[in-house]
């Protein structure tokens, strides 16, 4: 345990553990409804340029970018951990610094690969689960799962008959929708593929 601390909290290991410390964070987070999982997404097929234009060309279009990079930096953690155990920490001084340096580096193109290998098969799955886009889905109630709605921000789960869908929602902050209430969904955003949502009490009234 000792070895293993020693390693995770020296450079340039210590680089991917901060990373990968705060990816689970952020995964925890999301876990409770504070923050929305397609919040830092990006349009893989609309960027043909930078990381976005990389993913979509390893076939990781329509993956949610933060499943993406946490894997990314998962791997590139194990390469520079196992690299650093077993060779950096045995190199004296400034030397181990400059090579942790290109280490950090050369990681990253091997855990790309290694993530697009391990998310390729389960594209099409993860597809399945995004809910579709249209107004298929106007009038159908759905029940609040973060703490409230405003015009910013919002989750809420929609009973399909099968595993279910998580929505980014928005409404009226002055509604006064809180986790566990039922809302309607009254109008669909294709920009940012949001639903604009009343609570139920108040849908008859519309």
């Amino acid at each position: 345990m000792e070895a293993f601390l020693t390693t995770s909290l020296d450079f340039p290991t210590l680089v991917y553990s901060v990373l990968l410390g705060v990816c689970v964070v952020y995964w925890l987070l999301a876990a409770t409804g504070l923050v929305e999982i397609d919040g830092l997404d990006l349009d893989l097929d609309a960027e043909p340029d930078g990381i976005a234009g990389i993913l979509g060309r390893l076939g990781l279009n329509g993956v949610p970018l933060m499943l993406v990079l946490t894997l990314v930096v998962f791997f590139a953690w194990v390469a520079t951990y196992f690299v650093h155990l077993l060779v950096l920490a045995h190199v004296p001084g400034p030397l181990r610094w400059l090579l942790g340096a290109g280490v950090a580096l050369l990681a990253l193109p091997p855990a790309i690969l290694a993530t697009a290998a391990a998310l390729r098969p389960l594209r099409r799955r993860l597809l399945l689960l995004r809910p579709p886009t249209g107004v298929s889905l106007l009038g159908r109630v759905a029940v609040v799962r973060t703490p409230d709605i405003d015009e910013s921000h919002g989750m809420a789960d929609l009973d399909d008959g099968g595993a279910g869908l998580v929505l980014q929602v928005r409404g009226d902050p002055a509604a006064g929708m809180k986790r566990g209430d039922r809302v309607v969904l009254v109008a669909h955003a294709l920009d940012s593929n949001t639903w604009n949502v009343v609570p139920e009490r108040d849908y008859e009234h519309l």
